[in-house]
């Protein structure tokens, strides 16, 4: 369990430098994004994955790992959207953003510790694609969610499946290094 902690630290202390480069870049102009619209720029980015695992290459100057990247921030976003709400100019210093930020991957990290420990590490043997499988159905699970108000008869909310969405894509990227 120690070594995973070291590799998922490693990948968010990745993710969050190019954050912070991003908001170094663009400010925080995230802030005015809906919820549903990050779904749908995960959506986008997952499917991108899918469709270089099947295809095998890319017209596109940008693999596989930098896609991980996107999903990961964009699922720490929707999650510190759900949090502190949606506003019509951005609010955030970057300084700020990245904070909320970082909360919320610690939040999905602790998630992480916690069923590692029940699964026994079961996403170890799984296959890049199948984490990125888990990924999109997860998206679907929320824009089902979505649809309907957020309401749901027994299952967990939208947080939960985006938590897991960065614990899936950090999972992924993990198991990219490993191979």
């Amino acid at each position: 369990m120690e070594r995973t902690l070291q590799q998922y630290d490693a990948v968010i202390a990745e993710c969050i430098t190019l954050f912070e480069q991003k908001a170094s870049d663009y400010g925080t102009a995230w802030r005015i994004l809906r919820v549903s619209s990050l779904t749908d720029q995960v959506f986008i980015k997952a499917q991108r994955i899918r469709t270089l695992q099947q295809l095998g290459e890319s017209k596109v100057d940008e693999g596989i790992r930098p896609e991980l990247i996107g999903i990961i921030n964009y699922a720490g976003m929707a999650l510190v959207q759900l949090k502190l709400g949606v506003v019509d100019q951005p609010d955030l210093s970057t300084t700020e953003a990245k904070r909320a930020l970082e909360t919320e991957l610690k939040h999905a990290r602790e998630l992480m510790r916690r069923k590692n420990h029940d699964y026994g590490e079961a996403w170890r043997s799984m296959r890049v694609s199948s984490l990125v499988d888990l990924i999109l159905m997860k998206l679907l699970r929320i824009k089902s969610i979505e649809d309907q108000q957020g309401r749901t008869l027994v299952s967990e909310g939208i947080d939960a499946n985006w938590a897991d969405i960065v614990n899936y894509g950090v999972f992924a990227m993990i198991r990219l290094e490993d191979e």
